[in-house]
């Protein structure tokens, strides 16, 4: 296995075309038919089904795209943090985000790393939290904004935001001040199986996160539907299907403006974590270390300001 076979296994898999994949690295073809092929023979897999529309990711073949970007991802920051020897600030600086985040802060985050790091280049992959700690395990990310819920090994995490959760309803009348978009009305939690909950799936930080809270007091939700997406989920609980369990920030960014009936939970109060995130597998570059800084000072105080 060496790298060049790689890197056409990673180009064909991506484009879904060895025809494309060729035009992109400017070689033929054949020979990069060779390299694919020389690579599943090492393996002793076939990672990729070919067609006549292209090719398509083999089960083998998904596992092996997931390791080789990951490789080919600290080779990259081997060259370059022997590069920052002389002094340069370039190469690669990957991150990943939740959803959420990613909605307030990415033209930030992307704008203020051009204007630091003109010498370098920067990818943004979107995700749950759960995706982004696989990433991070892999070396596809260098760092991630993520929602914290439990403890992972080989995984360093360091809160820097804290947001209450609230039970989110339909508007009524009189339940909330709009202009202070705070609740008038409070429950425990174990009082929250009287409502029907439009939540996300298992995967999601929250989900996880309120289950667990809840598993601890002895409560079990009463599910209605379960919806990854906070934009459908609120318009789910607009039209009274179901509430929501999320932070006020879900709401104050609603671009239809929405009124929600807010319900502060207690007994205990549920709070998300969003934590920045790194492997301890993996050295930070400089570019990194750097880049991290500028994305605490510049871009995190947007998703305060936000809630």
């Amino acid at each position: 296995m060496d790298l060049k076979q790689l890197e056409a296994f990673v180009h064909v898999a991506e484009l879904g075309s060895f025809t494309r994949a060729a035009i992109t690295l400017d070689t033929n073809q054949p020979a990069l038919s060779r390299l694919v092929r020389h690579l599943e023979v090492e393996l002793r897999h076939t990672l990729l089904e070919r067609n006549g529309r292209g090719v398509t990711l083999t089960p083998a073949g998904q596992r092996m795209l997931a390791h080789a970007k990951g490789i080919l991802s600290q080779v990259q920051r081997a060259s370059q943090d022997l590069d920052e020897l002389h002094g340069t600030i370039g190469g690669h600086f990957g991150i990943g985000i939740t959803p959420s985040f990613a909605k307030v802060a990415t033209h930030e985050l992307v704008r203020g790393f051009r204007t630091s790091f003109p010498g370098a280049s920067i990818s943004v992959a979107e995700g749950l939290s759960t995706y982004l700690i696989e990433w991070l395990m892999m070396g596809r990310v260098d760092v991630a904004v993520l929602y914290d819920t439990f403890d992972t090994p080989l995984i360093n995490k360091r809160t820097v935001f804290t947001e209450e959760l609230f039970l989110i309803g339909a508007d009524q009348a009189g339940m909330h001040d709009e202009a202070a978009h705070e609740p008038v009305t409070a429950i425990p939690l174990r009082e929250i199986t009287r409502y029907p909950l439009v939540i996300p799936g298992r995967m999601h930080a929250i989900r996880r996160m309120v289950e667990s809270v809840a598993a601890e007091q002895g409560v079990r939700l009463r599910i209605e539907l379960e919806v990854d997406a906070v934009t459908s989920i609120l318009d789910l609980v607009s039209e009274g299907i179901g509430y929501a369990v999320l932070p006020l920030n879900a709401t104050a960014s609603d671009a239809l403006k929405r009124r929600f009936r807010v319900i502060r939970i207690t007994e205990p109060t549920l709070f998300s974590r969003l934590a920045i995130a790194t492997s301890s597998k993996h050295t930070l570059s400089q570019l990194a270390i750097q880049a991290i800084a500028m994305l605490e000072s510049r871009v995190l105080p947007l998703y305060g300001n936000a809630s």
